[in-house]
């Protein structure tokens, strides 16, 4: 897998022409179909899902050259910071290691004011958004969203809030007696600006039983995404793999979010997520027959390639997620298909519970180095896209994150936050979130 510096776009072309002409010829017609405008079948796109070797390398090649006529040369990332305010969670998901019971010692609960500083702290060092999640605590009270939203909107009243998964929303819906339309315009007069799209696994049912029963199911994430554009809330997308599933999985589920995006237009980008093996419980206790070491990399390779062949025009965005690939192969995934590096996160939580090595944050700095060891051109962006700076002369800025010496001290990590008893997940942290107890640094 070479990171070398691409050569120019015509010198590009003529390597695809000439593994092209190398290549199957059924396979060689449906990449050039695709190159020639045609929308992927998902017929189509199975039978690139079974590609291998120099097929393999086509693939990529053409992902890498849509993306170019898509987007061009510039590769973006957003400075921001994951906010997980509580690992407390009533789901039992079998992919999850995040999750806890209320009653276990390192379960964790921030206070609406320690949400408020986290937020405060970042803006001051130059982040343009806070991505909120967190599991599902029992007893939650039926206004905490929306009231978390507030408490953000007064601390930092320019800051993007991108927050809630689908199953969140679902959750908060049921427990504050509100449909899912009416509590998504509550949240957004609060102060909600978009919806991450996770807690979409896989979509299909069959699949999600087997890791994660009882969880929002297919067609629940399908109303709730589309309610939330519906009322001009933009939403991600997200796809899981590399447990159970097999790649027809990975179509349809493209192929839903293609039908869904042709028809509302609410998806910002579309985020690939491999499976962080180590600590989830599903592979650590076998819970599930079949389970794999999450995906291969020829895997993680072909996804993105085939997302941005079967999502084509209606998704310009494709991420690469260097805490789930970490950075090499992120960067290698700028040349199959993405065009986008993700975020600097500072407190990233889910993954590093299931074991992922890559750390908690990454400076704007190193990101754009990424970047710029392909030859392509940094820019920072908002959540939805918009370009705030493009970096296309030396790299000469020094952001306020890049001068941070030691993460870990300034930040805290997730290790070190379960583990302290002041912010000990509590009963009454659900029930009465104004009466959250005073902030204070992790």
């Amino acid at each position: 897998m070479s990171s070398a510096v691409p050569d120019e776009p015509c010198a590009r072309g003529q390597e695809l022409d000439e593994v092209l002409a190398q290549i199957r010829p059924d396979i060689a017609r449906l990449l050039e179909g695709v190159l020639d405008g045609q929308t992927l079948s998902s017929e189509g796109g199975l039978r690139l899902a079974m590609t291998h070797g120099s097929e393999l390398y086509a693939l990529a090649l053409t992902a890498d050259e849509i993306r170019r006529r898509q987007v061009g040369e510039v590769v973006t990332y957003v400075v921001n910071r994951n906010i997980n305010f509580t690992n407390v969670c009533i789901k039992r998901c079998t992919f999850c290691a995040f999750s806890r019971e209320f009653r276990q010692e390192d379960g964790y609960f921030l206070s609406l004011e320690e949400i408020a500083r986290r937020t405060q702290e970042a803006w001051e060092l130059g982040a343009t958004e806070v991505c909120v999640q967190a599991g599902l605590p029992p007893g939650l009270d039926s206004r905490f969203y929306i009231e978390l939203c507030r408490v953000i909107r007064r601390a930092v009243p320019r800051i993007h809030i991108h927050a809630f998964s689908p199953e969140e929303i679902l959750y908060g819906s049921r427990q504050s007696g509100i449909p899912v339309p009416q509590f998504l315009l509550a949240l957004k007069e609060a102060g909600l600006d978009t919806l991450p799209g996770t807690s979409a696994e896989i979509l299909d049912d069959e699949i999600r039983n087997m890791i994660s029963r009882g969880r929002i199911s297919t067609s629940q994430w399908i109303d709730v995404v589309t309610a939330a554009h519906a009322l001009g809330i933009s939403t991600s997308a997200t796809m899981m793999y590399g447990h159970v599933e097999q790649p027809i999985h990975w179509i349809r589920h493209m192929a839903l979010l293609r039908d869904i995006q042709n028809a509302t237009g609410g998806f910002t980008e579309f985020v690939p997520l491999s499976l962080v093996y180590r600590e989830a419980p599903i592979y650590r206790d076998r819970l599930v027959r079949g389970i794999r070491q999450g995906a291969t990399g020829g895997e993680v390779v072909k996804v993105h390639a085939l997302a941005r062949l079967m999502l084509g025009a209606t998704f310009n965005n494709i991420q690469s997620s260097w805490v789930k690939e970490g950075p090499t192969l992120a960067q290698y995934l700028l040349t199959a298909g993405a065009n986008d590096l993700g975020g600097t996160l500072i407190n990233e939580s889910i993954s590093a519970s299931a074991g992922a090595p890559y750390g908690e944050f990454m400076r704007p700095g190193a990101l754009r180095r990424l970047i710029r060891g392909l030859g392509r051109v940094p820019a920072q962006r908002s959540t939805t896209y918009r370009l705030l700076r493009v970096c296309d002369g030396p790299d000469d800025n020094t952001d306020p994150l890049d001068s941070v010496d030691d993460p870990e001290a300034r930040f805290s990590s997730y290790r070190r936050l379960i583990a302290l008893p002041a912010f000990r997940h509590q009963k009454g942290h659900c029930e009465r979130p104004k009466g959250a107890r005073q902030s204070q640094r992790s």
